[in-house]
């Protein structure tokens, strides 16, 4: 049974940073069309990805509204990806889900895509604000 585990969530003001954890287990990282990463939820708003990176090649995809903030990373021997977010502002407040998203991906937009997404942590809160 494939579970994942966020921690690192919290509050942090207008240019800060944070930094999001995730521990998977119940699956191998090491298998085609898997991807593991982030998307996130504000209020009022559908699900939408952030960042993924995919747990064979390393690719990595990400939103245009993080580029050059967030940064993705994994680890395969700690069944670990974190996510260092950094000159946060109030739109980055949301819940932020960790996911592995299963293809095949056909485009790169398919890894941001909730509709690939095969498990879902229970999420954790991000609040930016004075």
């Amino acid at each position: 049974q494939v579970q994942l585990v966020e921690s690192g969530g919290g509050s942090a003001q207008p240019g800060g940073s944070l930094i999001l954890s995730c521990t998977a287990s119940g699956f191998t990282f090491d298998v085609d069309d898997l991807a593991i990463g982030w998307f996130r939820q504000a209020p009022g708003k559908e699900r939408a990805g952030v960042s993924c990176v995919e747990t064979t090649d390393g690719n990595k995809f990400e939103a245009n509204s993080v580029k050059d903030r967030f940064t993705i990373s994994i680890d395969k021997a700690k069944a670990t990806v974190n996510m260092h977010m950094q000159s946060l502002t109030p739109d980055d407040t949301a819940v932020y889900y960790c996911c592995v998203g299963r293809g095949p991906y056909y485009t790169d937009y398919d890894y941001l895509d909730p509709e690939y997404v095969a498990y879902w942590g229970r999420g954790t809160q991000v609040t930016v604000s004075t």
